[in-house]
């Protein structure tokens, strides 16, 4: 992992696209999506889930992050093009879709890249789709080539309870795009005690069955590297107590919820 110095890609007065508010750049991203990529994290997230290794990203508003220029980022990503030949631009979070504008614009110019088409990614929970003003996103994905959708729990109430907000918005993003045709590949951090049972996971199948353009699963066993990020940000961590995931299981839960997909649009 390499991190930018920021202040190199502060945003500018001159740019002709919105500036975004960004939280940190990865130049070496290997599990952002297909090959080496240049990932950029957003700042600021409406949720406050309960294993969020970065809740330093949370904060959003004018003053939360640093500004950073399209032009700057693509500067950065065409100074290393042959090392990304293989992947692309994939941008994260906290929350990216809180920045429709400047995600969309920043898309939109690596499609449009002199130099080539340089492959799109958006690695997002969906929270911050709005389905009653969906043109909002219209420049976003219609420049994205493929989604990272993190589903955090099947049970609305338990959903709720992890994250502090309904799913609601987040299940009509997955709508939006499956309409699309957008490809998908859905995320899912398997938590001991919340999210390792066969059951919640067939659940999540039967949850994610009606969307056909899912082109992936990823498990993602839970960790207790953000732990210190916590202690050192004087926060409280919630899960405290939560050992990490048995990695041994995840094999076993992917197939229950590969087994949930099957059975959902079997008609079982």
């Amino acid at each position: 992992m390499a991190k930018v110095e920021l202040n190199a890609l502060a945003g500018d007065a001159a740019s002709r696209f919105p500036l975004g508010r960004i939280h940190s750049i990865e130049t070496m991203g290997t599990v952002d999506g297909p090959g080496i990529r240049l990932v950029v994290f957003c700042q600021g997230c409406p949720m406050r889930c309960a294993y969020c290794h970065n809740p330093d990203t949370w904060a959003a508003g004018a003053d939360a992050g640093t500004p950073a220029s399209v032009e700057h980022i693509l500067e950065l990503f065409e100074s290393n093009r042959a090392f990304y030949r293989s992947g692309g631009i994939t941008v994260s979070g906290g929350e990216p879709l809180l920045q429709p504008d400047f995600v969309g614009a920043l898309f939109t110019a690596a499609h449009d890249s002199p130099h080539g088409r340089i492959h799109t990614c958006l690695d997002t929970s969906g929270i911050a789709f709005d389905p009653a003003a969906p043109e909002r996103f219209d420049a976003l994905l219609g420049a994205c080539d493929l989604v990272l959708l993190d589903i955090k729990h099947a049970d609305p109430a338990v959903h709720r309870e992890l994250t502090g907000r309904s799913a609601a918005r987040i299940l009509a993003f997955g709508d939006e795009l499956a309409r699309r045709g957008i490809p998908v590949v859905i995320r899912h951090v398997v938590v001991p005690g919340y999210t390792d049972s066969v059951e919640e996971c067939e659940r999540l199948g039967r949850l994610i069955a009606p969307w056909r353009n899912v082109v992936g699963l990823e498990m993602l066993p839970y960790h207790t590297m953000g732990v210190v990020k916590y202690e050192r940000l004087g926060m409280p961590y919630r899960l405290a107590d939560v050992p990490a995931m048995d990695k041994a299981r995840i094999p076993e839960l992917r197939q229950a919820v590969l087994r949930g997909m099957k059975a959902a649009r079997s008609g079982a």
